[in-house]
C-alpha cells in the first residue's frame, strides 16, 4: 500500500538580519533568499513557490492515496509538507463594501444561475463541481455598471476608510511580527488585490469595458482613478508601520494571442495610474511590484516596465509565454515568476524532467521563480506532481 504522506525534506533555517546579506553571500532565511534571486545575487537556492490546485485535483489525489489532512492547501502562504517557502499576507479587502447578497436566480439539471457578491449575474456548470469550484468558467450574463449613473450608485462602496477592509486590531497583533519577519510580506489577500483592468471588468464585463473605453471615457477614467485612490490609501497605513516586500496586482488583461486592450488604450487609461501607484509604493518602502495576468501580455510589457513594474506572473505556456524567450526579449529588468507548463505535468516524469531542465539557464541567471503557470488541474496525478516537486527542488538548487 502506498504511503499518503508527502516525502519532502524538512525546512531548516537560521535567522539573521537583512543587514548581514552582502554581495556574493549565501542567504539563510526566506526573505534574503527572495531578495537575492530578485536582485540576481548568489543564493543557496531559488524560492519554492506554488499557487494551488483545483478542488477536483484534490479529489483525484485523495482517491490516489493522499491524506487531505497532510496539507493546509493555501499554497501562497507555503505548504510546509512540500517544503514551500513561507510568505505572509497583509490583509486588505479591496472589493466593494458592502457586497451584494448571494442570490440563486434559477436552477436546472446542469447549471445554477445566481447573482454574486459583486452584483454580477452568472450561470455556473454544476456537473463535476467540487467544493464550490466548477469544471469550467462561468457564463457571465449581467454586470452592475453600464452607465455613469450605475457607477455613481456603487462608487461609495469603495471607500478606503471603511474599517472592514482591515483585520481588527492589526496595529497591535501584526505590526511587531512584520518588523521581525524572515519571509516575504505581501500587501493584499490570497492571490492579489484586483488591479485597474480587472476592476473595470468586474464592474462592466469584458465586452462592456471594451466598448466603454471608446464610448464612455469619463466613466472609465473615474473608475480607474477611484481604484488608484483605494489602493494607495489602503496601503498607506501599512507602509507607515512597516515595509512591504511586494505588491502583485491581479489584472488578467490578456487572451491567448495578445492583450484585451491595445497599448494605446493602456497608455491612455491605466499607465498614468500604474506609474503613480508604483511611485507611491516604492517611495514608501515597497521593494517590488508585480502583475498577474494570464494569456499573452507582451505588447503591454514595455509600458509595464516603463511604469516601474518589476515582475510578471504566471507566464502562461498555452499563450506562448516561455520565460527563457521573454528574458532574451526584455532583459533582466523583467523578473519572471511561473512558466512551468501545467499541461506537461500530466505527461509523466520524462516530459517533466525535460521541461524543467530547459529552465536551468534562468535559475543560474536569477530573477526567475518557477511555478506551475496557475493552479494545478485535475489531469495531473498525485504521482506526477510528487515527481515534479522532487525534480523542481533539484532545479531550484541548481542540481537538476
Amino acid at each position: 500500500m502506498k504511503s499518503s504522506r508527502p516525502v519532502m525534506r524538512p525546512i531548516r533555517i537560521r535567522t539573521i538580519t537583512l543587514s548581514d546579506l552582502r554581495e556574493g553571500t549565501t542567504p539563510v532565511n526566506f526573505l534574503e533568499r527572495f531578495i537575492a534571486v530578485m536582485e540576481y545575487k548568489g543564493s543557496d537556492r531559488v524560492p519554492n513557490w506554488e499557487c494551488g490546485v483545483w478542488e477536483q485535483t484534490k479529489d483525484r489525489w485523495v482517491r490516489e492515496g493522499l491524506n487531505p489532512a497532510a496539507f493546509h492547501w493555501d499554497w501562497i502562504l507555503g505548504e510546509e509538507a512540500l517544503d514551500m517557502d513561507p510568505r505572509e499576507y497583509v490583509y486588505f479587502d479591496s472589493e466593494m463594501l458592502p457586497r451584494f447578497d448571494y442570490t440563486v436566480l434559477e436552477n436546472d439539471q446542469h447549471t445554477t444561475t445566481y447573482r454574486d457578491s459583486l452584483g454580477r449575474v452568472r450561470r455556473t456548470l454544476t456537473d463535476g463541481a467540487s467544493h464550490g469550484m466548477s469544471m469550467s468558467m462561468d457564463n457571465f450574463l449581467e454586470f452592475p455598471v453600464r452607465t455613469w449613473e450605475d457607477w455613481q450608485n456603487l462608487r461609495t462602496r469603495f471607500d478606503p476608510r471603511d474599517p472592514r477592509r482591515r483585520e481588527p486590531q492589526w496595529l497591535v497583533t501584526r505590526v511587531n511580527g512584520w518588523k521581525q519577519r524572515i519571509h516575504p510580506l505581501i500587501f493584499g489577500t490570497k492571490y492579489a488585490p484586483p488591479g485597474f483592468y480587472w476592476h473595470g471588468r468586474d464592474l462592466m464585463g469584458t465586452e462592456g469595458l471594451s466598448f466603454a473605453l471608446f464610448e464612455q471615457p469619463k466613466l472609465i477614467h473615474d473608475i480607474i482613478e477611484t481604484r488608484l485612490a483605494l489602493l494607495i490609501e489602503g496601503a498607506r497605513p501599512v507602509l507607515e508601520q512597516t515595509t512591504i516586500d511586494y505588491v502583485i496586482l491581479s489584472e488578467d488583461m490578456s487572451m491567448k494571442t495578445g492583450p484585451l486592450l491595445s497599448p494605446e488604450m493602456y497608455r491612455e487609461y491605466i499607465y498614468p495610474r500604474m506609474k503613480r501607484l508604483v511611485e507611491y509604493l516604492k517611495s514608501h518602502g515597497t521593494r517590488y511590484v508585480a502583475i498577474d495576468t494570464d494569456g499573452n501580455p507582451e505588447a503591454l510589457i514595455p509600458l509595464l516596465l516603463d511604469a516601474g513594474v518589476d515582475a510578471l506572473w504566471p507566464c502562461e505556456r498555452a499563450a506562448d509565454q516561455d520565460p527563457v524567450r521573454l528574458r532574451k526579449k526584455f532583459g533582466r529588468s523583467l523578473r519572471l515568476w511561473g512558466g512551468v507548463d501545467k499541461r506537461v505535468l500530466a505527461q509523466g516524469p520524462r516530459a517533466i524532467d525535460e521541461h524543467l531542465r530547459a529552465l536551468a539557464p534562468l535559475i543560474e541567471e536569477g530573477g526567475f521563480i518557477p511555478t506551475v503557470d496557475h493552479m494545478v488541474p485535475p489531469d495531473v496525478s498525485w504521482s506526477n506532481f510528487q515527481h515534479y516537486m522532487r525534480q523542481k527542488s533539484a532545479l531550484l538548487a541548481g542540481t537538476l
